[in-house]
């Protein structure tokens, strides 16, 4: 796609960004086929290529509107397009140029600006666990639009003791902690099983996403650096021990943006390179299933249920990983199946997104719950599983069936070691 940047674009480091990602573009529109607003909506400026029209015109000098910038808002940053996509277009990494442009050029009326400033300082904050913990504890007297965003309380079970030589770092996250501790703590006894100590930095909190995305950019990359310095000692290794062997992802949205520190942070002289570092050592869990699965053959008793896996965008668009979390977990005797029905597109999670657009947001949670419902045809799916807290959370406010983490489902199974 030619593209002729307008001069105050020229020679700027998200203006030729944006151009090169353009290039790519043939206007083939295979992504509108997958595109799940488009999907939803029908209108060409909700789907991928339609979009990178409206961004492109701005590039080019057209001044956005308000119209603009709700078509680029409606995104749900699921990347799906570019797991479609034959010419290989970066669409994630335009949508957040686009959207820091359009922003600082239309502004939003004041309840938009106040609700996006409560999501990037309410979510990231130390204060969001003791918030979360009230609004459990008058979860029955809220009402159905906040009770859905409040899951009840959750035990979160010991955290293993013993030490290992061999160890890994584990991000606990901003929200997770809160909303869903035992998947931090079923991540470190699974891993306890094999010999692996799962190690967390106190001072590495939020990866950056929340701010990131709702565009304060700068805010979300001041996050990047904080864990990147709180990391930086277990990385290096210290006391004469070595550094960890990787950095652990277990929730995939997470996963993405650390995996991507390298990119966003390219720019930054003094973190280029510890970026870079950071992102190699990056793995979502799941890319550590075939160790797990191999050293716990024998001691995982899985409980006979029908499982439906969710894979979150994250994971299966944003890291390109699919089908690792179902082959390894049937190899260990649990009975996992991925819904033969649309199981690329978004729940409508998409972090924030299901609070700035619930109705979109909850059309895609049925849709999605109704396919992981009939996973088994006649059988009923008895627990959903997935690898994101945003996607376990959205899914179980529409379900009375369970969804949790599928290393809460392995931790469950897992059996004292023989003596």
């Amino acid at each position: 796609m030619h593209t002729k940047l307008a001069p105050e674009f020229k020679n700027t480091a998200d203006g030729l960004a944006a151009e090169a990602i353009l290039r790519k573009c043939v206007h083939c529109g295979f992504c509108t086929a997958t595109c799940p607003t488009y999907q939803l909506l029908g209108d060409e400026l909700d789907g991928p290529r339609g979009r990178i029209y409206l961004m492109k015109q701005v590039l080019e000098g057209q001044a956005p509107t308000r119209k603009t910038q709700l078509h680029l808002d409606r995104c749900l940053t699921c990347r799906n397009c570019e797991s479609t996509c034959p010419s290989g277009v970066d669409y994630g990494h335009l949508i957040d140029i686009g959207r820091k442009i359009v922003d600082a050029k239309v502004p939003r009326p004041l309840p938009e600006r106040a609700l996006r400033w409560a999501l990037k300082e309410g979510l990231p904050s130390p204060l969001f666990g003791p918030a979360m913990k009230l609004g459990q504890l008058v979860r029955p007297l809220l009402p159905a639009a906040l009770k859905a965003k409040v899951p009840a309380p959750q035990a979160s079970g010991s955290w293993p003791s013993r030490g290992h030589p061999r160890k890994v770092l584990l991000l606990a996250g901003c929200v997770q902690p809160a909303m869903s501790p035992n998947i931090n703590s079923a991540t470190a006894r699974v891993l306890d099983a094999i010999g692996v100590q799962t190690v967390v930095a106190p001072k590495a909190g939020c990866c950056g996403a929340v701010k990131f995305h709702l565009n304060d950019q700068e805010g979300g990359k001041a996050q990047m650096r904080a864990t990147i310095e709180a990391w930086w000692p277990h990385v290096q290794g210290q006391d004469g021990e070595a550094g960890v062997e990787a950095i652990l992802m277990n929730a995939s949205g997470c996963g993405v943006t650390v995996k991507d520190y390298g990119h966003l942070l390219a720019d930054d002289p003094a973190y280029a390179a510890k970026a870079a570092r950071i992102s190699a050592l990056t793995r979502d869990l799941s890319e550590w299933l075939p160790e797990l699965s191999a050293q716990l053959k024998g001691r995982v008793k899985p409980v006979a249920q029908t499982i439906a896996f969710h894979p979150p965008c994250t994971l299966q668009h944003g890291q390109q990983l699919r089908g690792g979390v179902e082959q390894h977990l049937n190899a260990l005797g649990f009975q996992v199946k991925l819904t033969g029905c649309e199981p690329h597109l978004c729940c409508g999670s998409a972090g924030t997104y299901s609070v700035l657009n619930p109705e979109l947001a909850y059309q895609l949670r049925d849709r999605k719950l109704g396919h992981l419902g009939q996973t088994f045809g006649s059988a009923a799916t008895e627990v959903i599983v997935s690898a994101n807290i945003g996607c376990i959370t959205h899914l179980q406010s529409g379900t009375a069936t369970p969804v949790q983490h599928w290393v809460e489902l392995l931790d469950q199974a897992l059996q004292p070691a023989p003596d």
